[in-house]
């Protein structure tokens, strides 16, 4: 399981949603489909319209793979931190029923607000 109070995983780079299918694909369940996908080195982020999927890549030649599903039914709050002039990172908050707060740092330019939209349709 990928831990989740390590920040440092969790900077994430937008990329497109497809990038991420391939990786996910197999695991959706009928009507469930993604809606945005973010990426580190290895890693990959993916959030569907059901849950968050985090990918953690492990070992050496990153054929082994840790496949984490985060449910949107399971969130107790969730909040939005936009970027600033000198913090340049936008922020994702989600608090899970028996998880805790899981923080996902997005860098670049990336429309946070919208996102909170998205985010607060699957989770409202």
């Amino acid at each position: 399981m990928i831990d989740f109070k390590n920040s440092s995983f969790l900077k994430l780079k937008p990329v497109n949603p497809n990038e991420g299918l391939s990786l996910v694909q197999p695991m959706l369940i009928d009507s469930e489909e993604i809606f945005a996908a973010f990426k580190t080195v290895r890693d990959t982020v993916v959030f569907t319209n059901k849950r968050v999927i985090a990918v953690n890549v492990q070992g050496i030649t990153g054929s082994k793979k840790d496949f984490t599903s985060l449910p949107y039914s399971k969130v107790q709050a969730f909040s939005v931190e936009t970027a600033g002039l000198l913090d340049l990172d936008c922020e994702i908050d989600l608090w899970f029923s028996g998880l805790g707060n899981v923080r996902f740092e997005i860098k670049g330019n990336f429309d946070i607000r919208s996102f909170n939209k998205l985010i607060g349709q699957y989770v409202l």
